[in-house]
């Protein structure tokens, strides 16, 4: 490696920390430094950022394992980096569908009948080919990912569980809890009965769902908007999870991995869960309908209404969920407690946001409790957390609000069905609306990659005009606040490969200015940071700037054009900004 491309790293006092056992007893109660309620993609990503850290953390869930049914089915291109920069991206991408498998989003009058639109998709295969090629919008590390949640949340587990600060405990119940201006206390107990168990932890993370007990216990009501009805995508739905071999034996058009129903008798989709013969099948409800006592048989009828045949299925499982979500908790944080995931935000799953959203979350918040635990930051580096997650809860409800009503608000005309002159007219009419929002649903790089935490009290903005927030369009910037802008370098590797697991500052161009005062000033501060050189000219154009800090959690936290006022950048971003002011100059 030739010396440019050699890396420095300093602030060792962080980085020297070993990892310590996930509790520990004192006086008959259990320590720990985080405890987390909720096993889900929320809950066990966090675990995976601590316990990597060495933090102590001990998670608990009522559950007896992670997810039996299928849930969210998308795993989009940013969470796909975060579990690339953890190592297990490619563990992710093996998972679900075969390598081969279409993952097509196609939309019918009825499966077995008419097909009205389709947007074509790589193939897990394809896509670790094709993003090496991509640029502009799709410029990124990895490309999203189809496969159900139920696998995502068994791999996260493996993880999680192989780090020694980790403590991940199914099967366990959060009973209680209170706090004081030094901790929280709380008591957990075996679901199934047995001893209660008496915790102290430095922090409290709420990633238990939609009916959080930790939200409640807050407090903390919802904003946003409920309710919403849709012929489609609102109100009502009756999930079957269920093993259909004879399906594709009825379809008359290629495969696909999501199958939408269109017709005037029962709006459905369906998710291919192994690609083989399980689906995620999901139906909107009609008013007066009470499917929360329907029968085995209701089942069978509903989905032959779907798919406009008898096809023989086995119910793996079956019950009634609500759509028509756009809510964000007005709070995300009280002392010491924290909500996450589903316990601060209820989607609409339209876009696939829900679950995306909430491993960000867990990305976000980790560094920051890490940095607090650790002693290198002020307690205050913590509200930072809804400063920055609140806004872009906001902002991916109201898209995924959008992309409900662009389909869900489309009647669906009785004519669809006719083998005449008036049901061609009809197929052809939902063929063009279908095919538009098949687009503004499914290619998002905008909504992807475009979040950002401008007016965040730890970025240090430096007021260059952005571009707008489009869901279907992202133009890279390295304004700070934002994602890094991706390039694949000349040796083949992804720049967000040489990011470092902590703090990254990328020194960019031929003759990039001085980084000695980054490194003493993060020496000064405790931060474990690594100066990542890199001579490719092309870089401080992309990043405007050949100076570039990254945070922990991959966002740009400063650029620059010399490392003047070092100190003073570090401790903003780490919410010391009474070290010094900042010259913004």
């Amino acid at each position: 490696m030739s010396e440019e491309n050699q890396t420095a790293r300093v602030g060792h006092a962080a980085a020297a920390q070993t990892p310590r056992s996930s509790a520990g007893r004192g006086a008959g109660v259990m320590q720990t430094d985080v405890l987390i309620a909720g096993g889900g993609p929320c809950g066990l990503m966090l675990a995976n950022e601590l316990g990597r850290r060495g933090i102590r953390c001990l998670l608990v869930d009522a559950k007896p394992d992670t997810a039996f049914n299928p849930q969210a089915n998308a795993t989009q291109a940013r969470t796909m980096e975060h579990f690339r920069r953890l190592g297990f991206a490619h563990e992710i991408r093996a998972l679900g569908l075969p390598a081969d498998h279409p993952t097509d989003i196609a939309y019918f009058t009825r499966y077995a009948e008419h097909e009205l639109a389709r947007i074509e998709l790589p193939t897990a295969a394809e896509a670790t080919v094709k993003i090496r090629s991509l640029g502009g919008s799709w410029s990124a590390a990895e490309l999203p990912h189809r496969v159900s949640q139920k696998f995502v949340e068994a791999a996260m587990r493996r993880h999680a569980q192989s780090w020694p600060a980790a403590d991940v405990r199914y099967g366990w119940t959060l009973e209680q809890f209170t706090q004081d201006e030094n901790g929280v206390s709380a008591v957990v107990r075996p679901t199934e009965g047995g001893e209660a168990v008496a915790v102290r932890a430095a922090f409290l993370v709420g990633a238990d769902g939609a009916r959080s007990f930790v939200r409640r216990e807050l407090d903390i009501e919802w904003g946003g908007e409920t309710g919403i009805r849709r012929q489609f995508m609102g109100g009502k739905m009756f999930a079957v999870y269920l093993r259909a071999p004879h399906f594709l034996s009825v379809l008359q058009h290629p495969r696909a991995w999501m199958y939408v129903a269109v017709n005037h008798q029962r709006r459905a989709f369906m998710a291919s869960v192994d690609g083989k013969s399980e689906y995620a099948f999901h139906a909107a409800l009609h008013p007066g309908e009470d499917a929360d006592n329907w029968t085995e048989a209701d089942a069978r009828r509903v989905f032959c209404e779907a798919v406009g045949r008898e096809v023989p299925i086995e119910i793996l499982s079956m019950g009634t969920w609500l759509a028509g979500h756009a809510l964000v908790a007005r709070r995300f944080q009280h002392g010491r407690v924290f909500i996450a995931g589903d316990a601060a935000h209820l989607f609409t799953p339209t876009g696939g946001l829900g679950y995306n959203t909430a491993v960000e979350d867990a990305v976000n918040l980790a560094w920051k409790l890490a940095s607090v635990v650790r002693g290198v930051a002020p307690l205050g580096l913590l509200d930072s957390y809804e400063a920055e997650r609140k806004p872009l809860a906001e902002r991916n409800t109201g898209y995924a609000r959008h992309f409900a009503d662009s389909v869900g608000l489309f009647a669906a005309l009785p004519e669809l069905d006719e083998d005449s002159p008036c049901g061609q007219a009809a197929r052809e009419q939902a063929a063009e609306h279908l095919n538009r929002h098949a687009r503004l649903e499914f290619n998002i790089p905008g909504v992807t990659f475009g979040g950002r935490y401008d007016g965040s009290p730890i970025i240090v903005a430096d007021g260059a005009p952005l571009p707008p927030d489009q869901a279907n369009v992202y133009v890279p910037t390295a304004s700070p606040g934002g994602r890094p802008p991706h390039a694949w370098l000349e040796d083949g590797r992804s720049l967000f490969d040489l990011f470092h697991r902590e703090w990254t500052l990328l020194a960019l161009g031929e003759a990039p200015p001085a980084t000695e005062p980054f490194e003493r000033a993060a020496g000064e501060l405790g931060l474990d940071l690594q100066v990542v050189r890199l001579p490719d000219p092309s870089l401080p154009a992309l990043y405007e700037a050949p100076l570039a800090l990254i945070r922990p959690d991959q966002i740009v936290a400063w650029r620059g054009a010399d490392a003047d006022g070092a100190l003073a950048v570090l401790a903003q971003s780490i919410g010391r900004a009474d070290t010094m002011p900042i010259d913004h100059r």
